[in-house]
């Protein structure tokens, strides 16, 4: 988000939610992954390539 110059407010407005939302998902150690599909959408970035290319 930071090299895109996007912010927590962006983002919830992308998801339909508010950015204390988006905080809470940030700080949480586990994400869905309807969620990470949805942030993935929003940025424009496979998200779950970055899982992938681990196994």
């Amino acid at each position: 988000m930071h090299r895109q110059g996007r912010t927590n407010i962006w983002l919830a407005q992308q998801l339909s939610c508010n950015s204390r939302t988006i905080s809470k998902i940030f700080k949480k150690e586990v994400i869905d992954t309807y969620q990470l599909l949805q942030i993935s959408i929003a940025l424009q970035r496979d998200f779950f390539k970055v899982y992938s290319e681990l196994l």
